[in-house]
């Protein structure tokens, strides 16, 4: 086995993770428009910023445009308090700025893992070896499968814990922390929602792995196998 088929086989598997990764935190955020809808009346956050439930929901599809970079700004203004206003304050507005930049920076990986993934796909197919590609991708979605599993029990000791220091090595400044008094952005999206978040991006990568997985097996047992593994 020559180096190079070990090193794009590995580039493969990193680059189909991050691929499924960004899609799951894609699919949990923007797939289901009736996600914020259930979690805001979970959280009763309606009341807790006096808005009806059409008008939030208009912010929050403005906001998610936003983060994609389909929309220029986040100045919305809709009725809170019966009154004609910005949503969003000059605070959360410079903060959801940094979360933009991270939203296209995660876009942008997304796409180059995708080129990665096809170029070594396509690299060890040519060169006769499919079957271990294949071998490599059902040992790497294993390998992180582990490794899901221990960062999840680990962070579900102490969400806040780790939650804080996701910011802290994301973002470089200290606009992420948010006061619930003045800052509706914090209200709309507290802590529990992250937690829910989260746990539906784990449920969906961790499925998008095990279907690799699946895959990966089937394919071998059907033979699809050439010489020199």
């Amino acid at each position: 086995m020559k180096v190079i088929h070990i090193l794009a086989s590995i580039f493969c598997v990193i680059a189909l993770l991050a691929v499924m990764l960004i899609s799951s935190v894609d699919i949990a955020v923007y797939g289901n428009k009736g996600y914020f809808q259930k979690e805001y009346q979970k959280y009763g956050v309606l009341k807790s910023i006096n808005i009806n439930e059409k008008d939030l929901l208009y912010v929050t599809e403005e906001m998610m445009s936003y983060l994609k970079g389909n929309r220029n700004d986040l100045h919305i203004k809709t009725t809170i308090d019966n009154k004609q206003q910005e949503f969003f304050n000059p605070r959360e507005i410079a903060h959801m700025e940094d979360v933009k930049v991270l939203f296209l920076k995660g876009i942008l990986i997304r796409k180059i893992g995708v080129v990665i993934c096809i170029a070594a796909m396509l690299f060890l197919t040519f060169q006769n070896k499919k079957q271990f590609l294949l071998i490599s991708l059902k040992k790497g979605m294993i390998s992180f499968i582990v490794v899901v599993a221990m960062l999840s029990a680990i962070i579900s000791t102490n969400f806040t814990k780790y939650f804080i220091l996701f910011h802290k090595i994301f973002f470089s400044n200290n606009l992420w922390i948010l006061n619930p008094d003045t800052d509706r952005l914090i209200n709309i999206v507290p802590e529990p929602f992250f937690i829910d978040t989260a746990i539906r991006i784990v449920a969906i990568f961790f499925g998008m792995i095990v279907c690799v997985y699946i895959i990966c097996s089937i394919l071998l047992k059907l033979g699809i196998k050439k010489t020199g593994v």
